[in-house]
């Protein structure tokens, strides 16, 4: 088996110049850069990767913390963050939590996971989190505190702003955004408008829920308890949500549902029922995952920018662990943009509308 020392010999090049090539760690000319890949793959040299991280204390390895990988919004995400890991020689361990699904156990189940990745010395982690307001400050304080005991592990905050707690985060205005689909449904005409929301535990669904009333009282419109009904973000809990609401609220016109998954579970309910969709009711999802341009009707959504969030995510993160000495000491926090999707499940002349590329 080729060793370094062969590269180099091979390339007519130092073992440093090699070293500097493999790990991107200095600045090495176009032609000696070059002579050194092409001895590399002439060689069939592989970096030993205990003895790369025993020298610069890195592992090569991101932390990826989910709610919920099963369901149609995290692949996006996690899309995004690989291709950038990728390109900067990273690889991913993808930890699922299952906290989208509620429960008491899941603030156990993802402190664990925090522990384990960091016991593990990855180089930084990029995570969702369902820690009330709250107790927010006290849990990261800890998580932090963790995170710095071997080597410091920088950490990205995705969907949810959590500055004020000195992280770097990558959130969606789950409040304004929720608006903007009640809104259209009032502009549409709706003004018995319900919501199947996501798992309570999370601050991303309260945020929602104040965003469908906040606009509905901004109309002049009533909220009855018995127009709101609690899912868990997958498309059964959206079917069964969609049962009760048209049993307590019969003359619903519209219902706003927490994301497309749901809404899609809804959108079956109300076909088996004999509701037209959009003449008898209108329906709004959120998200804009690629089902959403594939159901029939096709489904009016807010649209996330789910992928690129993930990248954004992720070159902060890599900037942190490369450039630690360098980089900013202030948080970085980016609010990523949202628009409204118009398809026919609200108005039904709308024009198709569907795109697999971004999936």
């Amino acid at each position: 088996m080729s060793g370094i020392k062969d590269v180099a010999k091979r390339a007519g090049v130092s073992i440093s110049t090699v070293s500097n090539v493999l790990n991107k760690s200095k600045y090495v000319s176009p032609e000696l850069k070059e002579r050194v890949e092409e001895a590399v793959e002439a060689l069939s040299y592989e970096v030993d990767p205990i003895a790369r991280s025993m020298k610069n204390n890195r592992t090569g390895i991101i932390g990826v913390i989910t709610e919920d990988m099963c369901g149609v919004f995290y692949p996006y995400v996690v899309k995004g963050i690989n291709s950038v890991a990728v390109e900067k020689g990273y690889q991913l361990v993808i930890c699922d939590t299952q906290t989208a699904y509620g429960g008491k156990g899941g603030m156990q189940r993802e402190r664990d996971v925090f522990r384990k990745l960091i016991s593990s010395r990855v180089d930084g982690i990029i995570f969702a989190t369902m820690v009330p307001d709250e107790e927010e400050e006290e849990y990261f304080a800890q998580i932090k505190k963790d995170a710095n005991r071997y080597k410091k592990i920088p950490m990205v905050s995705i969907e949810r702003d959590l500055t004020s707690v000195g992280i770097d985060s990558v959130y969606f205005d789950s409040y304004n955004n929720a608006k903007s689909a009640v809104q259209h449904l009032i502009d549409c005409g709706c003004k018995k408008i319900c919501h199947i929301t996501g798992a309570m535990v999370l601050e991303i669904a309260q945020e929602r829920v104040k965003g469908y009333r906040d606009c509905m009282a901004e109309n002049g419109l009533v909220v009855e308890e018995r127009m709101i009904v609690q899912g868990n973000y997958t498309h059964q809990s959206g079917y069964t949500a969609a049962k009760i609401l048209l049993e307590n609220v019969p003359d619903a016109d519209g219902i706003f549902c927490a994301n497309d998954q749901m809404a899609i579970g809804t959108m079956r309910y109300l076909k088996e029922v004999g509701k037209r969709i959009p003449q008898d009711i209108k329906l709004m999802g959120y998200d804009d995952v690629f089902l959403s341009g594939v159901v029939q009707p096709s489904l009016s959504t807010i649209h996330i920018q789910k992928r690129h969030a993930g990248i954004e995510a992720a070159r902060i993160l890599i900037d942190r662990i490369e450039n630690a000495e360098d980089a900013p000491e202030e948080v970085q926090r980016i609010k990523m943009e949202a628009k409204l999707v118009v398809r026919k499940s609200t108005v039904e002349d709308a024009p198709e509308d569907w795109s697999l590329a971004d999936w």
